[in-house]
């Protein structure tokens, strides 16, 4: 769901949000409009400092590796590079990569989750100026007047209102390549249940970053290891009314300009409280 993010914000906000004048030099790299997760590249992350009611901005890898002595065991780089594609297993039959790029908050801290130890000890913050999500519409057959089998992807930017950015809870985890003994940091995005407009975006899977208020971002990033709470903030539904969002064109991720506006034709609003028994559009099915 949420493997696409921006990140582009002013100098001056970040001189705000940590009032240490020391770090602009390294903002350098918080310059983006979308951030593809499937690159597994780069991504800006709020770290705790260890110790310390006190964060870092840094960079991270945006795709969780755990401990290698634990599934998937990944000790080196090729084996990493390997999972994330497409692959065969023990007995020959391909699966699907995985990315490991979102957790879902309510799994978290399941017994048999990668994440487990990672959440109980080291969360973080991940930074956004907006993420991009897909919303699915299945047109009506001309000739048959029944939906059509393969929907129709229309991209969305979503954003919080009065916010040029905003915090999204995610959890860290050092990895080295036993190969290269290179140790890098990587992360996942939480994710929670869509609220009443998310979830008609992101329409396929109803699901939504959990992105918090500021209190709950400080609370996840320095709180004791409390599982309930944890997996209470994991799950944390910002509600709808703080949201914005606007259509992207189909092929924003090629574009020149990637989060300019684009209006599609056919493509119904996003009903809100109170819309529900107007009429809609009769030649769509929305799923």
């Amino acid at each position: 769901m949420c493997y696409f993010n921006g990140q582009k914000v002013t100098r001056s906000e970040y001189i705000r949000l940590k009032e240490l004048e020391k770090l602009v030099a390294r903002y350098n790299f918080i310059n983006r409009d979308v951030v593809s997760g499937f690159d597994f590249g780069k991504i800006a992350v709020m770290k705790p400092i260890r110790g310390k009611e006190d964060f870092e901005i840094v960079q991270m890898e945006w795709g969780f590796l755990g401990d290698p002595s634990r599934w998937p065991f990944l000790e080196t780089r090729k084996q990493v590079d390997l999972i994330r594609s497409k692959h065969p297993d023990h007995n020959g039959v391909w699966m699907d990569g995985m990315d490991f790029l979102n957790a879902k908050g309510e799994e978290l801290l399941f017994k048999n989750k990668v994440y487990r130890p990672a959440a109980l000890e080291q969360r973080c913050i991940i930074l956004s100026t907006g993420y991009f999500d897909w919303r699915h519409v299945y047109h009506l057959n001309k000739r048959t007047g029944e939906p059509r089998k393969t929907p129709t992807k229309y991209p969305y930017r979503i954003m919080l209102d009065g916010k040029e950015y905003f915090p999204i809870a995610g959890v860290w985890n050092p990895w080295t390549d036993y190969d290269t003994g290179e140790t890098v940091d990587t992360c996942t995005m939480v994710t929670t249940n869509g609220n009443f407009v998310t979830a008609q975006i992101h329409n396929s899977k109803s699901r939504q970053p959990t992105i918090l208020t500021d209190d709950l971002a400080w609370e996840w990033m320095f709180m004791k290891s409390n599982e309930k709470r944890i997996t209470e903030i994991a799950t944390y539904q910002m509600p709808w009314e703080k949201f914005k969002w606007y259509t992207l064109a189909k092929n924003f991720l090629d574009s020149t300009d990637p989060l300019k506006e684009y209006h599609h034709q056919n493509l119904p609003p996003i009903i809100l409280p109170g819309m529900e028994d107007l009429p809609q559009p009769g030649q769509l099915q929305l799923f």
